[in-house]
């Protein structure tokens, strides 16, 4: 069981990563925690944003939209490799998912199939939106997917968590495809080595 990290120590742990960082707005105290608990945190969520452009991806990203309030993520994780920080806390990125992969992620063992949205994500897990239309089309840069490893392991390093600690959404809640283009499995090996 981990409590989250303060927001200087996020910022601190990507950038000790060597990930290139922007801050936007009010980042730190930008959040949803009015509507629930943050914490305990127990892995690190991938998603893919469905957008083109990166302003417009950080702009929906921090101030969300009618039926989804922002921010929708901690960072965006531009097609540059620069992670957009938009909020801090409890975020909508999450949602409803299986309870049978919280306790797989938490034990780090090998994730069953979600087939249950019965548990808050939005408590327990850190969430990076990665721009891309999500069409299994749309190209995943090489500065890209090095800067989601290394935003993932900056997490987990700071919590002593291993690769298994890091999921897709697809692989969280039923009906979920992102992050469509690149493997969960080939990423978490990613990380897995990065943590070496």
């Amino acid at each position: 069981m981990s409590s989250p990290m303060s927001a200087s120590s996020f910022l601190d742990a990507l950038k000790d990563e060597g990930l290139t960082v922007v801050q936007v707005g009010d980042w730190r105290t930008h959040n949803r925690n009015h509507k629930g608990p943050w914490g305990p945190v127990h892995g690190v969520m991938i998603h893919h944003t469905v957008t083109r452009g990166t302003a417009r991806t950080v702009e929906l990203c921090r101030d969300g939209h009618s039926t989804l309030p922002g921010p929708l993520c901690h960072g965006v994780i531009a097609k540059d490799g620069r992670v957009h920080l938009v909020g801090y806390g409890r975020t909508n990125h999450a949602g409803l998912g299986d309870d049978e992969v919280l306790r797989a992620v938490i034990a780090e063992k090998r994730l069953p199939s979600d087939n249950e949205a019965n548990t808050d994500g939005n408590r327990y897990f850190y969430g990076f939106e990665c721009e891309n239309l999500g069409d299994g089309k749309d190209p995943w840069p090489a500065v890209q997917l090095e800067a989601i490893e290394r935003a993932a392991a900056a997490v987990c390093r700071y919590h002593h968590w291993g690769a298994p600690s890091v999921i897709g959404h697809r692989e969280w809640q039923p009906g979920k495809v992102d992050p469509r283009g690149f493997s969960m499995t080939s990423m978490r090996a990613r990380i897995h080595e990065r943590l070496k």
